[in-house]
């Protein structure tokens, strides 16, 4: 997992950023990281295979059903 250093935040602002984590009952930290979450990855963001399905069903494409073997393999042998 990536870290990252943010330097000369305003006092004013980390002390609501404290009196933020306090109220959601979480560290300052955590709530940093739910803030740059939830900015980063909206729960709203289209998603990539969503837009492309919907593309495909737009141009008249069928829905894809996978038929799959659900016949037990074999375990890999290297002796």
């Amino acid at each position: 997992m990536s870290s990252i250093t943010v330097r000369n935040i305003p006092e004013e602002t980390h002390r609501a950023l404290r009196v933020r984590a306090a109220l959601a009952g979480r560290s300052t930290e955590a709530e940093v990281r739910a803030i740059l979450e939830s900015a980063a990855r909206p729960d709203d963001r289209v998603k990539l295979g969503s837009l492309l399905a919907e593309i495909g069903q737009e141009a008249g494409g069928a829905d894809l059903v996978i038929d799959r073997d659900q016949t037990p393999t074999e375990p890999m042998s290297f002796e």
